[in-house]
């Protein structure tokens, strides 16, 4: 998820759809309409609170940045055509496309730019969604039409990648002078403009948002007439729905559903794998949970290796942190490790305090150890925190679910920082960065979900950022991975391999990843 979200994030090795960005010879149906799935109703502005996977990919086909990954998962020309970083590492400069035009017939200028950045993602009491990705930057100067400069206060040597995450330009025709720009329902929630090579038709609320090709678009027309992205929030749903026809391309990542997939006529299925972690989160405020013997106890209690074989049908590897082994150059597999172990994990919560009362339930100073389980219902969320729910009560931790629908879920657990604890997922760059994650200032309203605070791992992390060869980047990078393995500001559980299923004649998908893919939407085609 990137944000829950979504949000959080996402990145990958290789997702092996026929087609590619460059001329296409093959004939194709230029009024093809394809019908996606979102998992619930989406919210049309990248920048919204808590927005997450039901918006993303949808927000990918409306809204551009300046960068976007390219085949090999680096960051490529969007709205901006090149980029440069100072000296000192303290600004980067990127020039901007010519001609480009939002959806309304409005010219896209630098200051767009400057003003998404400078009113919405850096203003502070806004909250917006993945803000905190962006805290070393000071501001965004407009320093000409089609020039920017992002002003920085530390170096930040992923800011080419970031801007290709999930990062919309917004409209300042739109925007400016709204006092609050998430209560604009009009935009983002019916009627959004971007700069995109697809535009919103028609959305119903729980039903269904369609989108038809923008005629104005830069990179020219899109060869599909339209997307229709269907709410089916099940994912045995989407499985049905395609093999019916219903659907042209889903994600699976519950691997049991596989088997009514494979070999069936007329689809092609693509295994890829992704810069993706799931983990446990034990919020950082709770006192019980700042004690890093009982957080490590916690991850000795779940077998992991079990949830793997029987939720993912063995389509996974054992976490060990936030870097994953598709970014070879920095995993590091030697760290830590907290193999299935409820003797040691017992021996660790007894040495915090942590002893069996006459029930059987630990307990310290006469309270119980007790813990309340907050989960969204998405994919395979919910079967793997009750597997976790009971390796807890296993070793004497009482522990209660709470299930909830999606964004209900993001409101309570990502927005309000209501919870005690939850599983759930990020989708990162492909770059070891990931300080946006981690650092103390990305707690509260970042991406610092656990609101885990170390002036030490903050440290570590901004000697990653300031690195400026290969190698000092993987020293700095693997300081940071043996940190996080050993203190836990997340319990880490799997790595993912998921499966793309697509109507073998849905081509011209970017050879690498789904969000990726979705950045050159504009090169999808119906085969004839």
């Amino acid at each position: 998820m990137r944000s829950p979200l979504f949000r959080l994030l996402i990145a990958g090795l290789v997702l092996t759809a026929l087609g590619t960005t460059f001329a296409q010879t093959e004939a194709y149906d230029s009024n093809a309409v394809i019908n996606l799935a979102t998992n619930a109703d989406p919210t049309f502005n990248p920048w919204y609170p808590g927005v997450g996977i039901e918006s993303d990919l949808i927000n990918s086909m409306i809204f551009e940045s300046l960068t976007r990954w390219d085949g090999n998962a680096l960051p490529s020309p969007a709205l901006a055509t090149k980029w440069s970083v100072a000296a000192d590492g303290l600004s980067w400069t990127f020039d901007l496309r010519p001609n480009v035009k939002w959806q309304d017939g409005k010219p896209f200028t630098a200051d767009d730019v400057a003003f998404t950045f400078n009113k919405i993602v850096l203003n502070k009491d806004l909250g917006s969604n993945n803000a905190n990705i962006y805290n070393p930057v000071d501001h965004v100067e407009a320093v000409n039409p089609l020039e920017v400069k992002f002003v920085l206060t530390t170096p930040f040597s992923s800011l080419p990648s970031y801007l290709a995450y999930y990062v919309g330009i917004l409209p300042k025709h739109v925007f400016e002078g709204v006092a609050d720009p998430f209560k604009l329902s009009s935009f983002n929630k019916q009627h959004p403009i971007g700069t995109g090579p697809f535009m919103v038709d028609r959305y119903v609320s729980g039903a269904y948002v369609r989108l038809v090709r923008n005629p104005d678009y830069w990179g020219g027309k899109a060869k599909l007439a339209g997307v229709t992205f269907k709410v089916v929030p099940e994912p045995d749903a989407q499985v049905a729905q395609v093999l019916s026809g219903g659907l042209d391309l889903i994600r699976v990542e519950n691997p049991t559903l596989l088997t009514r997939l494979q070999n069936t006529p007329g689809l092609a299925l693509d295994q890829q794998s992704e810069n993706v972690y799931f983990f446990v989160i034990l919020h950082q405020t709770d006192p019980r949970f700042q004690d890093v013997r009982v957080r490590q106890a916690l991850l000795y209690a779940i077998d992991r290796k079990a949830i793997i074989q029987s939720v993912l049908k063995g389509y996974g590897q054992v976490a060990t942190g936030p870097i994953a082994p598709v970014q070879k150059a920095y995993y590091d597999p030697t760290v830590k490790q907290y193999p299935y172990d409820p003797a040691q994990a017992k021996a660790l919560l007894a040495e915090a305090g942590w002893t069996p009362g006459p029930d059987g339930i630990l307990q310290k100073d006469g309270q119980p150890l007790e813990i309340t389980i907050d989960q969204g219902q998405f994919g395979q969320l919910v079967p793997i925190a009750l597997l976790v729910q009971q390796y807890w009560q296993d070793i004497g931790v009482k522990v209660k679910m709470n299930i909830m629908d999606w964004n209900s879920y993001l409101t309570k657990t990502y927005v309000k920082r209501d919870y005690q604890a939850t599983v759930c997922w990020w989708r990162t760059p492909t770059t070891p960065d990931v300080s946006p994650y981690y650092l103390s200032d990305a707690s509260g309203q970042g991406n610092n979900w656990p609101d885990y605070k170390s002036p030490e791992l903050d440290k570590l992390l901004k000697a990653e950022l300031a690195a400026t060869t290969q190698d000092e980047k993987v020293a700095a990078t693997k300081k940071v991975e043996q940190f996080v393995a050993e203190q836990l500001p997340y319990l880490y559980l799997y790595y993912p391999q998921t499966v793309v299923v697509r109507k073998a004649n849905l081509k011209g998908l970017l050879k690498i990843n789904l969000p990726a893919a979705f950045q050159h939407s504009e090169d999808w085609y119906v085969a004839k």
